[in-house]
């Protein structure tokens, strides 16, 4: 079982790097384990699950982290303040990961990090905000979206996670519709970016339909979006580096960044 993934401790980070004051406003950062040369790395920033909210940290996602350094592929694994945190939710979350962003690309060069190659990936709650950063931050042209919560007015009906949304964002679509219009990645222009949407066939958490569905209308609109749904594969599948699942989703990284 994949969920396991989320409570075995990962290998450590190379460095932990504050971005803003609040103590849940850092990232660890790795960098890769053989570097093929001396140029700056390709990284890809990755942003973790679990709904948005404060009892569900990045500490999981470090071996998935750990996997990319050992393909060459630095990674900076964003904490972010989440629901039941000062500040938390719709818009200080958001703002929280468009900090990381701009910091990661302003100080790029004392990692040795490549700034025009860069991915963002995001699981669960964490593909959301991966899109809406694509939207709103043009100059990333580069994300994927495992299992992503990519359609909120859908999470809403179908009651996700105890309303998981209506905490993030503040209230239903209708108490507070321009959060709905601000965040929901199904609404959004993602014009300028490659879109990966990654999701596996027996997903129980989130389910496959939201990728499937989204691919299908963003297709319509002209995006640059594509859709691989892995069968078999559960919602924590695409997060473990021990899986067949995450070979694929590594190649996509790798594809993405050469």
């Amino acid at each position: 079982m994949s969920e396991d993934i989320l409570t075995l401790k990962p290998p450590p980070a190379d460095a932990r790097l504050s971005y803003g004051p609040d103590p849940n406003q850092f990232l660890d950062l790795r960098l890769p384990t053989k570097p093929v040369n001396r140029h700056p790395s390709p990284l890809v920033i990755n942003l973790h699950g679990g709904f948005w909210r404060a009892r569900y940290g990045l500490e999981h996602a470090g071996h998935l982290c750990a996997a990319l350094a050992a393909r060459g592929l630095a990674s900076a694994n964003l904490e972010y303040r989440r629901v039941g945190n000062e500040g938390g939710g719709w818009p200080g979350t958001f703002g929280d990961i468009r900090s990381a962003y701009s910091f990661l690309v302003q100080n790029s060069s004392q990692h040795n990090l490549d700034a025009h190659r860069i991915a963002v990936l995001g699981h669960s709650a964490g593909g959301q905000l991966a899109l809406c950063l694509a939207a709103h931050e043009p100059a990333i042209t580069r994300v994927v979206s495992l299992a992503g919560v990519v359609n909120l007015e859908q999470a809403f009906r179908l009651h996700l996670s105890n309303d998981a949304v209506v905490e993030f964002l503040g209230g239903r679509p209708s108490d507070v519709a321009e959060h709905y219009a601000e965040a929901d990645p199904m609404r959004l222009s993602i014009a300028r970016a490659r879109q990966w949407l990654v999701h596996g066939s027996a997903d129980d958490v989130i389910p496959p339909a939201f990728s499937r569905d989204y691919v299908r209308a963003k297709q319509m609109r002209k995006e640059d979006v594509h859709l691989l749904e892995i069968p078999g594969a559960g919602h924590y599948d695409v997060i473990d580096p021990r899986t067949e699942a995450w070979k694929a989703i590594e190649k996509i990284l790798l594809d993405l960044l050469s």
